[in-house]
């Protein structure tokens, strides 16, 4: 062990049992292809039907793509360890990890702004739509969504690992957690990384109250439509993102607010699995079981497809 841990970190997983640490990897693999399966068939639809060529699935696209991300950054490498029966992950691994995790989850609240912004124009600023919402503005959009993302993650990733590490470096987590990290630390070095979470989480909050004063408008506008078509349209396309948007912050919420114990239990296990596997897992059947539209491009995507397959 000490070889071990003066080059990296040994992350503990769900259970010391094999039988189980299989059983846990194996629910994983199948939310993973889930969450694969999902993203990359909204990209698909979107990126190959034209009639989805518009600022909210350009977002949505995006979105999947973020979601990929998020998700690929911690599970597989779980999946891989608990099949292979290691635990070892070095300390520049650690760090990467640790540095796309946080890239991805603030990207993430980024992007689900952006995409309030988006709906709250569409809805109550119609015929200003195509002016506000043009092709220069969707890409500063996502280019603004990533440069907080990687801002955030050098970070919180330099704070946590210019601390000391006292002891066996034992990450009772499944991935390279941040709370799990400074509780290695040898004293009361962390407070960098404590400055650097409140800043984070006030500008979370920030985000929060926009997408709120958003959405405040939004069912606003909707309510005084006097078509009930257009209200029913209206929400279709809103009501997926605000349950994305309480899905996420639900999760995080959960993620920043529960005790970190060096004995996970059922409760932990299921927390953490609301907090990175569940969003990216979800999102996609989200929007397509609540979205017609993007039901009858999948629809059209695939009979494109059929005659190719007898060729």
């Amino acid at each position: 062990m000490t070889n071990f841990t003066s080059s990296g970190f040994l992350l503990m997983g769900f259970s010391v049992d094999l039988e189980l640490e299989i059983f846990y990897a194996s629910l994983f693999l199948v939310l993973y292809l889930l969450a694969l399966t999902g993203n990359i068939l909204i990209i698909t639809t979107i990126s190959m039907e034209h009639s989805l060529n518009s600022p909210m699935y350009f977002f949505l696209k995006h979105l999947s793509f973020l979601d990929l991300c998020y998700i690929s950054v911690t599970v597989p490498r779980f999946i891989y360890n608990s099949f292979m029966q290691s635990k070892n992950i070095t300390l520049g691994e650690c760090i990467l990890q640790c540095f796309a995790f946080i890239v991805c989850g603030t990207a993430e609240m980024s992007m689900l702004t952006v995409m309030s912004y988006d709906r709250y124009v569409a809805i109550c600023l119609p015929l200003l739509y195509d002016i506000i919402m043009d092709v220069r503005t969707c890409v500063h959009g996502i280019v603004g969504v990533w440069v907080s993302g990687v801002i955030g993650g050098i970070m919180h990733t330099a704070a946590t690992f210019s601390i000391h590490f006292c002891g066996p470096r034992v990450i009772h987590q499944f991935f390279c957690d941040v709370p799990q990290i400074l509780k290695l630390s040898c004293s009361s070095e962390f407070m960098n990384e404590i400055n650097v979470t409140i800043f984070t989480a006030l500008l979370s909050f920030l985000c929060v109250i926009f997408i709120g004063f958003s959405y405040v408008h939004i069912f606003s506008s909707v309510l005084k439509m006097p078509s009930v078509e257009g209200r029913a349209k209206a929400f279709s396309t809103c009501l997926p993102h605000l349950v994305v948007v309480i899905l996420f912050l639900f999760t995080g919420t959960f993620e920043f607010l529960k005790p970190h114990s060096d004995t996970p239990t059922a409760l932990d296990i299921l927390l953490t699995i609301l907090y990175t596997v569940v969003p990216p897992t979800f999102n996609p059947v989200i929007y397509s079981l609540r979205n017609q539209v993007i039901k009858t491009a999948i629809r059209k995507v695939f009979q494109r497809r059929k005659p190719s397959l007898f060729v």
